[in-house]
């Protein structure tokens, strides 16, 4: 998985509008990739990180994501969940282009234009309802035509009204077609992300990248948004909550296994990145896990 240069995904939209699509876990549709397309994502079960543009986050089951045109995307559930699932995610792709020719017709919809253009960025919509976000991917599943067409828009509306967006990317990392120097910083985060555990230095990823250290740092900073000792500490306490949350492991061994040497310096990263001390966070996660567990069951 690349969380720089994203797979470019074309959907044929010639019989359809709109594309409804829902999979379980792990498939290969789970990728870091990019689409013309608007897609409403929900996610149904497991929890993981979740990678939008330059966002980096936690996501779980009944989160509801909306990401825009070529914004790339991906979530990935933690590698504590080790049994297959028949379903993960319910999304929905939609052009442009549609929706501009709907307002062109029908100036109410004018009023959604400020969402699309949050979704730029990519939008988490906090705290809507997970079973109604549900019932509504449902009755676009469950339609054809028209009244699918009908679904959607009510859902649309629905979502346009809700208070709480928080907008996730501070920019789009990679318009599509990305570029040689996107692709090779690419491959260094492909190497941080599949080797996190491992003692690793600027040094070797910029080698992976084909660079100076000096190029290789400023370059990084600027395509991902983070400093490289910044974003390999990100990635290692993704990991470390998801062991957290989901094993009995005493702390000092997922220090090790998130691929911290010293148990003082991986209280002080946790504590940076997530406002909490490593015990904290298990006890506050493992208060909600117990639903999460038996809605993807």
């Amino acid at each position: 998985m690349s969380i720089i240069e994203p797979k470019i995904e074309l959907v044929d939209r010639t019989t359809r509008s709109i594309r409804y699509l829902e999979h379980g876990w792990p498939t290969e549709l789970c990728r870091w990739h990019a689409h013309e397309e608007y897609e409403l994502h929900l996610i149904v079960a497991t929890r993981g990180k979740a990678f939008v543009g330059d966002y980096i986050g936690d996501f779980e089951a009944g989160d509801l994501f909306l990401t825009g045109p070529n914004l790339p995307h991906n979530w990935v559930t933690d590698k504590v969940w080790t049994e297959p699932l028949e379903m993960r995610d319910m999304l929905v792709q939609f052009s442009h282009e549609s929706f501009e020719k709907l307002a062109e017709g029908f100036p109410e919809f004018n009023e959604v234009r400020n969402m699309l253009t949050l979704a730029q960025s990519g939008i988490q919509f906090q705290g809507f309802n997970p079973t109604f976000a549900r019932g509504h991917f449902e009755s676009i599943r469950n339609n054809e035509g028209p009244e699918r067409i009908l679904a959607f828009i009510r859902f649309l509306v629905r979502l346009n009204e809700h208070a709480e967006k928080k907008v996730l990317s501070v920019s789009k990392l990679v318009q599509a077609g990305g570029g040689s120097k996107h692709a090779r910083i690419g491959e260094a985060v492909d190497y941080i992300v599949s080797n996190f555990k491992e003692e690793m230095s600027v040094a070797q990823a910029a080698e992976k990248a084909r660079m100076t250290q000096a190029t290789f740092s400023r370059n990084f900073q600027a395509v991902t948004g983070h400093k490289f000792v910044e974003f390999v500490n990100s990635v290692r306490i993704g990991q470390a909550c998801g062991m957290l949350y989901a094993t009995d492991d005493p702390i000092s061994k997922i220090s090790l296994q998130a691929g911290f040497q010293n148990l003082a310096n991986f209280n002080r990263h946790f504590l940076k990145v997530k406002g909490m001390t490593p015990s904290e966070y298990r006890e506050t996660a493992r208060k909600d896990l117990a639903p999460t567990l038996e809605h993807s069951s």
